[in-house]
Order: structure tokens, then sequence, then C-alpha cells
């Protein structure tokens, strides 16, 4: 796999979901992980799973970390 670019994961809106931003670009709402884990696949990295999106140091978690899925 590539080096990976950074990804933020922004607060809980309203409804649940969370804006996703893979380096500059925000890529979409996820609303849970197998969301994050679309949008970085679709971002060209292949090789992630959920478990990679709740440990990697290069996801940056804003509030709350992967369980916090409630606006």
């Amino acid at each position: 796999m590539a080096i990976a670019p950074p990804v933020v994961i922004y607060p809980p809106a309203g409804d649940g979901g969370r804006r996703v931003r893979v380096d500059r670009h925000f890529v979409g709402m996820a609303y849970g992980l197998l969301d994050i884990v679309e949008f970085l696949r679709l971002a060209g990295l292949d090789d992630v799973d959920d478990d990679w999106v709740r440990r990697s140091e290069l996801v940056e978690w804003r509030g709350g970390g992967p369980d916090a899925w409630e606006g």
C-alpha cells in the first residue's frame, strides 16, 4: 500500500453522519465505519478495513472516536 494521506473524521451531525476528509478533500458523509472504509478505497487505499480505520494514527477523530455516531 502506498503512503496513506491524513484522514479527518468530523463530529457527528444531527443525523449521526460524520463528514470525512482525505488529505484536503471532503469525500463524503459516513454513517458507519464501513462508509469510511469505502471512501478510503475510492481514494486509492485498497488495503484498509474497519480495524485499520479504528487504529491508524493517520486517522484523526474529532468529536468522539470510532464508536460515536449520534449527533
